[in-house]
């Protein structure tokens, strides 16, 4: 199996290095470049190769992903491979030694925002799905879903496409997130608050000192820092829980004390601190500083988002397969547990198993010069390739 797998790999290279460097010349930041050009680039390729991709909308109208389902000649499971289509802004393009839309390759390594995370995914990802539409001797439906709403933080791709199907038949999700080194099968959790802190509003020239919501939110934040986290001993989770305030905003005017203040709090969870034990570790800061407040208005706190941790085994058969397809292509790779929440958090709160994270040999992710080590896809292709057979005909 793998040796077939290499074999095509090596045949379909210099047709995945072409489609990655037009996708990355195709400007498609997160929250800001129209998604349209980008979308349709891929589903013309897709089109070519005797594929019928479709596109998903967010209920409003909004792209969200394109999606594209290969059914084998017998009933089975769904494998779902899965990359964005969107990247991470520029930063200070005039820090990139080559710029950001060019997908030039020089000294091995193609260049430009989006050739790592994860255009090359997508179009490694694409290539293998052409070559199973031609014979379709697998179980089950393999399918293709790239997301233009990942580096937003909303992944309504995801949302949409599982969102909207019974999902009982998926064996798993592999996201092709980058990194040769290893394949990411956990992560933490993730649960944030926005907490609006009040006191009394003034005029800052008064005669008497009004309590100010931006002292008193500089006191909430000391506290929050100051909590000593240790994850408990029976946990056996690799990574220890996280909190980190990561905004405050408050005050529009020189003159007045301002009354509202409010502070972003992002808590990293694991399986026993989960997201009860975020909210109320952090309501109990909040209620902390509202008794030494005790003139004030009490804070309030609003959840915005809860994800929980997951990890896979090793020997989880969607890990076992990719494990096994890289050591066939003659790789090193060790399954982790990644400290940045993903896609596949959501996955799980789902109940869907997912890897999040094998691919191209990378450097500069979400940087400046951002490229992939353009012979590193060939054994990653493979990999995936076997992967996907294993899962579909095993």
């Amino acid at each position: 199996m793998i040796e077939e797998a290499m074999a095509q790999a090596r045949t379909d290279h210099a047709s995945v290095v072409a489609l990655t460097r037009e996708l990355v010349r195709i400007p498609s930041r997160g929250g800001i470049d129209d998604y349209g050009p980008v979308l349709e680039a891929m589903a013309t390729w897709l089109k070519e190769t005797g594929l019928e991709p479709g596109v998903l909308d967010d209920g409003a109208g909004a792209p969200v992903a394109l999606v594209c389902e290969i059914h084998g000649h017998r009933p089975g499971k769904r494998v779902v491979l899965d990359a964005c289509l969107d990247t991470a802004g520029f930063g200070d393009v005039e820090a990139w030694i080559r710029p950001p839309l060019s997908g030039e390759i020089g000294g091995g390594w193609l260049h430009g925002r989006g050739a790592a995370d994860s255009k090359s995914g997508a179009a490694v990802f694409a290539h293998i799905a052409a070559t199973l539409n031609r014979t379709r001797d697998f179980a089950g439906r393999l399918v293709l879903l790239f997301d233009v709403d990942e580096h937003t933080g909303g992944f309504g791709g995801a949302r949409a496409y599982f969102g909207r199907t019974d999902n009982a038949d998926v064996a798993g999700v592999m996201i092709g997130y980058p990194g040769i080194d290893h394949l990411v099968v956990g992560g933490r959790g993730v649960w944030r608050a926005r907490v609006r802190v009040r006191a009394m509003a003034a005029h800052s020239g008064g005669s008497a000192v009004a309590p100010s919501a931006i002292v008193k939110a500089a006191q909430l934040v000391e506290g929050l820092h100051a909590i000593d986290i240790d994850a408990p001993p029976a946990d056996g989770f690799p990574k220890p829980p996280r909190i980190t305030v990561t905004g405050i905003e408050g005050g529009d005017s020189w003159s007045v004390v301002p009354d509202v203040c409010t502070v972003n709090v992002d808590v990293r969870t694991t399986p026993s601190a989960d997201a009860a034990w975020a909210e109320k570790t952090v309501a109990a800061a909040v209620a902390d500083v509202d008794r030494a407040w005790p003139t004030t208005p009490p804070s309030s706190m609003e959840p915005v988002l809860s994800w929980p941790a997951f990890a896979l085994e090793p020997t989880h058969p969607l890990a076992g397969a990719l494990l096994g397809g890289a050591a066939g292509a003659g790789l090193r790779v060790e399954p982790k547990v990644a400290g940045p929440s993903n896609i596949g958090n959501y996955l799980a709160g789902l109940g869907i198993a997912a890897t999040a994270g094998f691919g191209a040999d990378y450097v500069g992710l979400h940087g400046v010069d951002e490229r992939v080590r353009v012979e590193s896809l060939v054994p990653v292709q493979a990999a995936y390739h076997a992967a996907v057979l294993d899962l579909l005909t095993g």
